[in-house]
């Protein structure tokens, strides 16, 4: 009876490399979400290429997050709001549903801590890249300028920063934090006092349970930051209830001593980096992106069987990420990102 000629070695070899090649530990990535700052949009040149570059030197697909008309709303619209609008969002999108990161610009930054703490049955956030955030609050509105907004901005804060017309018609009021006007703040301020956990009788454990749930808090300071007053609070450090005369650490603000959100919970787990770069508000170069936050963006490992795609997406990234160092930019040249 004839038999079957052996499968030639060739062919049983490749059999063999495929099924290993199947079976080894690839990257899969995860997504992340940016939130820009105060008076900026998705649609700015800036900000569309801060989310390429990051997407490109990770490997990870990144997408900007709206709210509204971003440049008005940013200013207008109160900061609970536009958590709860970018919360929506995010529950919207499939691409989130299995976990996502998150980089924060300035105002962003609360809001981004509002969707981690805040957002029920929202997807998990694993890494929190926070650029220049006023964590612990600000002792001054961001400068302005001259516009329309502008002169908006200046009737409001004329009216009292803490009454209920200004928390509800300008969105910093709700992280602005006058040290010598404390139970003004804790009773008017809307939304700070509630995402720092602050006010003793409506504590929420879920919000600490949540925020130190992350794998990793990157926190970003500019060493020569005029717009947050103190530079500090994007470490979480501030002044101390009742003075100006000097700014706390962040480790010896009650925020961290009670762990009233989970920051010492984080920092005892080693998953909090305190990190400062050279720069004014939102100036940090490319070498420093580089260096401090796409580590925390790149893919993760995961072992799952693979379908080989000859047009390999990590390829063309790779592609573009070459084209843009080609053309000449610099690798320290700072990218600003700040308000006109």
């Amino acid at each position: 009876m004839a038999t079957e000629p052996p499968a030639p070695p060739s062919a049983f070899f490749f059999i063999i490399l495929v099924t290993m090649f199947a079976l080894t530990p690839i990257a899969h990535s995860i997504p992340f979400i940016v939130l820009h700052g105060i008076g900026d949009k998705c649609s700015n040149r800036g900000i569309t290429h801060f989310t390429e570059l990051l997407g490109n030197w990770s490997g990870s697909q990144g997408y900007c997050i709206e709210i509204g008309d971003g440049t008005w709303d940013s200013w207008v619209l109160p900061l609970l709001e536009q958590t709860a609008i970018v919360c929506e969002k995010v529950k919207e999108m499939t691409e989130l549903s299995e976990g996502y990161n998150i980089v924060g610009l300035s105002q962003g930054n609360v809001i981004a801590r509002g969707v981690i703490e805040f957002c029920d049955g929202g997807p998990p956030v694993k890494n929190f890249i926070s650029l220049g955030g006023p964590h612990a609050g600000t002792a001054s509105i961001p400068l302005c300028g001259s516009g329309f907004i502008c002169i908006l901005v200046d009737n409001l804060i004329k009216s009292g920063i803490y009454s209920d017309y200004v928390q509800e018609h300008l969105a910093p009021s709700g992280y602005l934090k006058i040290p010598t006007d404390i139970i003004s703040y804790l009773e008017g301020c809307r939304f700070l006092p509630k995402l720092n956990n602050e006010i003793i009788d409506k504590r929420n454990s879920t919000y600490k349970e949540r925020f130190s749930s992350l794998q990793n808090l990157v926190l970003i300071m500019f060493d020569h930051d005029t717009i947050l007053i103190p530079k500090e609070t994007a470490w979480f450090g501030y002044y101390p209830d009742g003075s100006f005369s000097s700014v706390l650490p962040a480790n010896e603000t009650e925020l961290y001593t009670e762990d009233w959100i989970g920051l010492k919970t984080l920092d005892e787990a080693g998953k909090v980096k305190f990190i400062s770069v050279p720069g004014n508000h939102l100036a940090i170069s490319r070498s420093d992106m580089k260096t401090y936050m796409v580590p925390y963006l790149e893919d993760q490992a995961s072992t799952q069987p693979v379908i080989i795609d000859s047009s390999s997406h990590r390829g063309s990234s790779s592609i573009l990420n070459f084209v843009v160092e080609l053309v000449g930019l610099t690798k320290n040249r700072p990218l600003l990102l700040t308000v006109d």
